[in-house]
């Protein structure tokens, strides 16, 4: 299996430690692909709806593709951030709305609904259940139908700072979630997926999506008729 991570900061602490646990765990460390944030990706999407008629178009497009090609084709998506000011980082944000493209509202790939994933946040005090929130949000209207949460306080400002008994749980913790997702050897599209894809259907066969780009791209797939993204 291919884990492509997503790391909402360019060191290593905590969350970073954490996601790393559950990947090895999973997979030979040789088939794990690692990006950071800001460092692969810095920018900000400048609002300019370019990608809405021609994903080619975004002015960052060459340094997103690069890891977006890696997401496609990797069957686990791990996403780490650092709980900063009660929500995912400014890096990992700015991701998101970098993809947003990629949501069923406009044009959703077909991979990312046969695909699994797993949301880390820590945090020193409060509001690392939030920050994973908003990736899994974010995952979910990509079409992602298996999404696993983990949330935590560490109650230190680092990695070296954690209490061995705190250490132990979120070893006990690890182990959980790699075990759940070694032991799902297939994914299932879940009702709240396939409602918010005939959702979005509805909108775009009622033209009142974002354009004919997207409509267009939703008829060559096939879903306004009886195709669908899953088997």
């Amino acid at each position: 299996m291919k884990i492509v991570m997503i790391h909402g900061q360019n060191h290593k602490g905590s969350t970073y430690h954490i996601g790393r646990m559950i990947a090895n765990r999973i997979n030979d460390k040789e088939n794990i692909v690692e990006f950071f944030l800001p460092r692969d990706l810095n920018h900000f999407c400048v609002g300019c709806y370019a990608c809405i008629e021609d994903v080619t178009k975004c002015p960052f497009y060459e340094e997103k593709n690069i890891i977006m090609t890696e997401v496609e084709s990797a069957d686990i998506l791990i996403f780490t951030t650092p709980t900063y000011c009660l929500r995912a980082s400014a890096p990992m944000k700015s991701f998101i709305d970098l993809t947003f493209n990629y949501w069923m509202s406009h044009r959703p790939r077909k991979c990312m609904f046969s695909k699994k994933a797993i949301v880390v946040s820590t945090a020193a005090g409060s509001g690392a259940k939030k920050a994973v929130k908003d990736i899994a949000d974010a995952l979910l209207y990509w079409g992602v139908p298996c999404i696993l949460s983990y949330g935590i306080s560490i109650q230190a400002m680092n990695w070296n700072g954690v209490k061995d008994k705190r250490k132990q749980k979120i070893e006990k913790d690890v182990r959980k979630i790699a075990d759940k997702v070694l032991k799902k050897k297939t994914t299932k599209v879940g009702m709240k997926t396939k409602a918010l894809f005939m959702l979005m259907r509805m909108m775009q066969k009622g033209n009142m999506g974002s354009g004919e780009a997207d409509r267009a791209y939703w008829e060559e797939n096939g879903w306004l008729d009886k195709e669908r993204p899953w088997k």
